[in-house]
């Protein structure tokens, strides 16, 4: 039989191509699974099925975040602003927020109840901590610009890395030390040092003073404690929120980070925040909510005092001024500012009024 070169098949070739096709339709079948059992796992913990592409993108910031997770103390001025989307105002070189002094000068008249009302309306809930100890003076009033921290219990691998970190960042003195180095005039340090009294001392009178020169006679929250209360109340107007007094220093903790997202209590509280800090507790304000926290209470102090006056003069009704005024009401109130040399700022006639309930 004449049968042709491209007829003739070769067995061993043809035994390899089989071996090959079924080791590639293996292949297939085991990325498919693996492929699948990612998207699972991963879908599992999320709630929702993913794409090929999902699941590539998906993974690659997995191994991002896990990276970032692994260096220790970082929340990096890229993510300070990242993070405090609604401020469109200046910034420190930190990336902070930098709330004007003017408005951290006019904070000082606000009530908590005020700042409270604003934000529960914005939708922040859980911005205000109290049962504090406080010392200083007798009618505190605390307003600044938050330098946030944290410390953990103590765990001597990390820390090793800590203080090298620190020495090569030519950081001096012990890690509380670190984060005062770090303030500039209108900050508050707010340190999370988990409750802790014993041994869990953030400053004593040598460190407040050191912070009240920095500051500026800010004042200090610590959610942990402190030592030298005799010592640190000679320090001139200067504030101080902790958790109680002890005679230990500080041991036993590490700091883990400066300037990044901390919890106070039940509050949580980004850098940059302003602080106010009354008798009552401290309330934490979004920078970009600062502005209508002080107007809104400039403006409900004003109409306040129009409607206690008019009261007194039996002009009207407490169900007429207790709601909703009438137009003819806004007009007499109006008037009356006038009257004292004082009329609306353009952010309260244009903000404020539009569409309030009081």
């Amino acid at each position: 039989m004449n049968t042709s070169q491209a007829e003739i098949r070769n067995p061993k070739s043809e035994i390899r191509s089989k071996s090959e096709i079924r080791k590639q339709a293996m292949f297939k079948t085991s990325s498919r699974v693996e492929r699948s059992l990612g998207h699972s796992v991963i879908g599992a913990c999320f709630g929702f099925r993913i794409s090929d592409f999902g699941f590539a993108l998906l993974a690659a910031l997995l191994v991002s975040a896990i990276s970032a997770a692994a260096q220790v103390g970082v929340f990096t001025k890229e993510h300070i602003i990242e993070y405090s989307p609604e401020w469109k105002g200046d910034r420190f070189p930190d990336g902070r927020p930098k709330v004007p002094d003017d408005l951290l000068k006019r904070m000082k008249a606000v009530s908590i109840e005020e700042a409270w009302a604003v934000l529960k309306r914005r939708g922040f809930n859980h911005q205000f901590e109290g049962n504090w100890v406080i010392a200083g003076p007798k009618e505190p009033a605390l307003v600044g610009r938050a330098v946030t921290a944290y410390f953990l219990p103590v765990r001597p691998d990390v820390n090793s890395v800590i203080k090298q970190k620190g020495d090569k960042d030519g950081r001096v003195g012990g890690q509380n030390s670190w984060i005062i180095d770090t303030v500039v005039k209108g900050d508050v340090i707010v340190v999370d040092l988990m409750g802790k009294v014993i041994d869990g001392t953030f400053m004593g009178d040598n460190l407040a003073n050191s912070i009240w020169a920095k500051s500026g006679g800010t004042g200090v929250i610590i959610h942990g404690g402190a030592r030298d209360i005799e010592g640190v109340e000679q320090v001139p107007d200067f504030p101080v929120f902790n958790r109680g007094w002890d005679p230990s220093a500080i041991a036993d903790v590490m700091l883990m980070g400066i300037n990044t997202p901390i919890r106070i209590g039940r509050a949580s509280v980004m850098p940059g925040d302003v602080v106010l800090g009354k008798k009552e507790g401290v309330i934490f304000i979004p920078a970009h909510l600062a502005q209508e926290v002080v107007e809104t209470s400039e403006i409900v102090r004003l109409r306040d005092q129009f409607g206690h006056q008019r009261l007194r003069e039996g002009k009207y009704t407490p169900g007429q001024i207790d709601r909703k005024w009438s137009d003819d009401i806004e007009k007499d109130f109006t008037a009356w500012l006038k009257t004292k040399g004082q009329e609306l700022t353009p952010y309260q006639r244009e903000k404020l009024l539009q569409g309030r309930t009081w």
